[in-house]
Order: structure tokens, then C-alpha cells, then sequence
């Protein structure tokens, strides 16, 4: 795909505030999907192209918040494994995929988070876990078993789900949830990115150029989740998950 060069650098900048604002909360692929769609990619490939700037950003948080020691890697096994057994469901779901009504779906979720963060702020700040080692309940497992079919089918604001879920289901801390929740992404959005692989609906060239700024994203936000701690990372969802909402829902 031959490009003016002005809209390579566009696609890393665009990378770069969806590896920030993913790092931190979700929903920046309402920034690079409409780009990618707008380069002249079908909505499918976009969807797949996307990927690969979601697994880079995830891998470089994962790895920043590791060396910072905000998690271990028990603390989200079973979690993982089983968004990712989801995420491929729903990979295999989104190979013909039909976007305008997703998009008033997640935007309907999204104000329901936005009032979810309002509720109880000290339940986002403070850890409620008790034994976090311990194999999760059924019904722990087929909520991630959801989010991961949702992260798989369309990625768009998976981030946010995922904290609800780490938060709320398995009460850890909003800075260690993030950590958690870059792991559990990098892992299902592996396997997603295999699918849409296979299915050749992956534009190679776009997808490590947007990479390149989704890493770099990742690596800045990483550091201000370490640095600001959990009470900037809650208001930095609220703002976004409001904003991506009013996007969706009327825009």
C-alpha cells in the first residue's frame, strides 16, 4: 500500500495515544480502527491489522510492570487462560464482522462503566482480594470467558471490561489490575492475531507501523501508572470512558 508519508507518521502518533490511553484504561482502538478503515483497509482487516499494535503495547506494559514487581506471574493464570480460550472464540466470530451495531453495544457498556467507576471509588483504590493464588469460581471463569470472546471479536474497549472484572471479580488494586490486565491481553490477543492470520485479513506493513507508536505509548503510560498511582488511573477512565461513549453513541 503505497502512502504519502505524512500518514505513516499520523498512524504512529495515533499508536501512540492508543498504547497510552489502552495502557492506562481502554478503548484506543476507537482511535487506530477508524484510521486504519480510513487508509483504505475493509473493516475485517482493519479489525486484524489492529492487532498487532494491541499484542506490541501489551507485551511492553506487561514487561515495564513486571520489573516493577506490581504483579506476579500466578497472580493471573487461570484468568489468562481462560479469556483466552475465549478470545479465540470470538476471533473466529469477527472474520465477517459487522461494526455499526457493535459500536452502539459498546457504547451502551461503556456508560454503565462510567457509572460503575463513580460507585464506591474507595472499591477501585484499595485491594479486596483475600487468597489471590486460589483457582477462580465458575462464575469468575465465564465472566473472563466473556471479556476474552469480546477482546477477541472486536478489541475496542476490552481494557475497561477487564478492569470491571479484575477490580470488582477478583478484587485486586487499579495499578496492579492494569498490570494484569496488559498480560491478559497480550496472551488472547496472540492467539486473535493468529486467527485473523490465517484468514489473511492482516496488513503487515500498517500494523508494525501503527506498532511502533502503540509501544511507545505503552512504555510512557506504564511509567505514569507506576508514578501516579491508582487514584489518577481512575480518573483517567472516567474521562476517556466518557468521552469513547459519547463518541460511539452519537457520534
Amino acid at each position: 500500500m503505497d502512502l504519502n508519508p505524512w500518514l505513516y507518521i499520523l498512524l504512529i502518533v495515533a499508536g501512540f495515544a492508543a498504547g497510552f490511553i489502552n495502557t492506562l484504561a481502554g478503548g484506543g482502538s476507537l482511535l487506530t480502527l477508524p484510521l486504519l478503515i480510513f487508509l483504505g483497509l475493509p473493516a475485517n482487516i482493519a479489525n486484524g491489522t489492529n492487532r498487532i499494535g494491541v499484542l506490541l503495547q501489551s507485551l511492553v506494559a506487561t514487561k515495564q510492570f513486571k520489573q516493577k514487581k506490581i504483579f506476579e506471574w500466578k497472580d493471573g493464570i487461570w484468568l489468562t487462560i481462560i479469556a483466552t480460550i475465549g478470545s479465540f472464540i470470538g476471533a473466529a466470530f469477527a472474520i465477517n464482522l459487522n461494526d455499526e451495531v457493535m459500536n452502539k453495544i459498546i457504547g451502551g457498556l461503556l456508560v454503565f462503566m462510567f457509572f460503575l467507576l463513580l460507585y464506591k471509588p474507595e472499591m477501585w483504590l484499595k485491594s479486596q482480594q483475600g487468597e489471590v493464588n486460589a483457582k477462580p469460581g465458575i462464575l469468575k471463569l465465564l465472566v473472563f470467558l466473556g471479556i476474552g470472546f469480546y477482546g477477541g471479536f472486536i478489541q475496542v474497549g476490552v481494557g475497561y471490561f477487564l478492569l470491571a472484572g479484575l477490580v470488582f471479580g477478583a478484587g485486586f488494586d487499579l495499578l496492579k489490575a492494569n498490570a494484569l490486565k496488559a498480560l491478559i491481553v497480550a496472551v488472547f490477543t496472540l492467539v486473535a492475531l493468529a486467527v485473523f492470520i490465517y484468514n489473511n485479513q492482516v496488513n503487515y506493513l500498517l500494523g508494525f507501523i501503527l506498532g511502533t507508536g502503540n509501544m511507545t505509548g505503552a512504555w510512557v503510560a506504564s511509567h505514569v501508572a507506576i508514578k501516579k498511582g491508582n487514584k489518577f488511573i481512575r480518573w483517567f477512565m472516567l474521562v476517556t470512558v466518557l468521552v469513547f461513549a459519547i463518541k460511539l453513541l452519537f457520534f
